[in-house]
């Protein structure tokens, strides 16, 4: 009975804040209909409010300004207090100014090898600029380093719990996701063994990815087992401000400090197809050895720190030991809401698209595109360069599938290729150009991705993985079908509505 009550506590936890920013929105509009019969004075000050806002937004750089311009004329009053609360910049809060300061202190760990960067510069004159932004940015370019990638996720799952198993010293997992079942149970048995060969696992996982297993019962059996758990933003702290919204994305395992893994890939049981969600789950990552996992490493112990206040590691102990030789180029970076309106997480993707020449090839999930984004990409198709994109087929969120498909029309007018993923749920985030680089990683072209999460990939050039992921792309092209823009203009009146009003709603969802 115990169990049973643990089960249904995180479902009860999600199920109360819901409710909670529910009534938050229902107030917002009660408050508005208050004030427009009992106060109209103050409600016309707030209308007053509300076009100096659209003024505002007209000049700012926000890049779902248009939506959000919508939202406020439709909704005056109610629609100013959903900016406030949810669509406003807030480079100056306090869990920002956090974030920024901890960064710092991780940057200042990150060591950039002069000859690295010199020697990219020659190989790759019309390519360094993605390098260049993403090292002014505080991310090193790594040249000791191999990076192998895994084109499915039980490929990546099975290779990362081989690695776990030979750990001597530390493991460190940052994940999104994590579900009871066949996945979590082998890890768990796993991690159980090496902390009894005196290995130190850290696991720090977000608390809206895993609602229904954090229990306390959940956290006393980790805590008997000798494994340490943090949980990232308690999903009820933020409900006020909304800041709940803000998750951590990153999905990293470091093994001491030599090897690293991100990608896509949760831990759960449809990542590595064990069971049938949404048909097959295609997904991907990418395992770095050498001296590049060090930015993974630093990346961890970042949000570590943000998750539990005054938390100091000695850094010296997880630095990598081996000496690798490669001669590619590795490039971990990673982006979150406290960066924006310049977060490099999209900035690397622009840059990717924008610095194309012959192709770019994007997989995602997620194509709920802001103007900036959509700009780029129709600007490189209609240059010539061959754009492709590939999408699910077999949604996990229907309102999400819906935005994707009111983008398609304005990429196959400007000749961007769209093919949706006909096995089931595509969950890959890569971006692969012109045979000489790629990003591999947890970014979806997405609202969520670009501003309101935290995130993490890996720039990869003159490196096998590149070509590794283009033949995974063409092989996957095998199982879409392509969409046509005539049949795309023909679908439904009501569609057509319903996909119009998500997608002003797209910086909500």
């Amino acid at each position: 009975m115990k169990s049973v009550k643990s089960k249904y506590y995180g479902i009860i936890r999600g199920i109360t804040v819901g409710v909670a920013f529910a009534l938050q929105i229902l107030t917002m509009l009660v408050l508005a209909l208050f004030l427009m019969r009992g106060f109209f004075v103050i409600y016309l000050l707030l209308e007053l409010v509300s076009v100096l806002t659209v003024f505002a937004l007209v000049n700012d750089e926000e890049p779902y300004r248009n939506s959000w311009i919508i939202i406020i004329l439709v909704l005056p009053v109610t629609g100013l207090f959903l900016y406030f609360m949810w669509g406003r910049k807030r480079t100056n809060s306090r869990d920002y100014k956090k974030i920024r300061a901890l960064e710092e202190d991780t940057q200042a760990l990150l060591f950039q090898k002069d000859e690295v960067a010199e020697e990219i510069q020659k190989q790759h004159p019309n390519k360094v600029q993605i390098s260049r932004y993403l090292r002014r940015e505080g991310y090193p370019i790594y040249r000791d380093t191999k990076a192998s990638y895994y084109a499915t996720g039980e490929e990546l799952i099975h290779a990362m719990f081989e690695d776990i198993k030979q750990a001597k010293h530390f493991i460190f997992m940052e994940y999104f996701i994590v579900s009871d079942g066949r996945v979590w149970k082998e890890l768990l048995e796993i991690l159980t063994q090496k902390v009894k060969e005196g290995v130190e696992v850290k696991l720090l996982f977000d608390d809206f990815g895993t609602l229904i297993i954090n229990t306390r019962e959940f956290r006393k059996d980790l805590q008997e087992r000798g494994i340490e758990m943090t949980i990232y933003n308690p999903v009820h702290k933020g409900v006020s401000r909304l800041s709940f919204n803000y998750r951590n994305h990153q999905k990293i395992t470091v093994v001491d400090g030599n090897v690293g893994y991100t990608g896509g890939v949760n831990l759960a049981d449809e990542y590595a197809n064990y069971i049938v969600r949404f048909g097959y789950w295609k997904d991907s990552g990418i395992r770095l050895c050498g001296g590049g996992v060090w930015s993974l490493t630093c990346f961890f112990m970042e949000m570590w720190r943000a998750a539990r206040k005054g938390y100091s590691f000695e850094t010296d102990r997880y630095k990598p030991t081996l000496q690798i030789e490669e001669k590619g180029f590795v490039q971990p970076f990673a982006g979150g809401p406290h960066r924006n309106p310049d977060n490099p997480v999209e900035g690397a993707y622009t840059r990717m698209i924008n610095k194309a020449r012959d192709y770019v090839y994007i997989t995602t999930p997620y194509l709920v595109l802001d103007q900036n984004m959509l700009a780029d990409i129709t600007n490189a198709a209609k240059s010539g360069v061959d754009v492709r994109i590939i999408v699910p087929s077999i949604y996990d969120k229907w309102v999400v599938y819906m935005v994707n498909i009111s983008n398609y029309g304005k990429l196959m007018e400007a000749g961007v290729r769209v093919y949706e993923y006909q096995p089931g749920f595509i969950h890959a985030k890569n971006v692969i150009a012109d045979d000489e680089c790629a990003i591999c990683g947890t970014i979806n072209t997405d609202y969520r991705s670009f501003y309101h999460h935290y995130e993490c990939g890996v720039f990869l050039s003159e490196i096998s993985a590149v070509g590794e992921m283009k033949d995974d792309f063409m092989k996957t092209l095998a199982d879409c079908k392509e969409m046509d823009l005539e049949t795309w203009k023909k679908r439904p009146w009501i569609q057509k509505v319903i996909q119009f009003v998500l997608k002003l709603l797209s910086p909500m969802l």
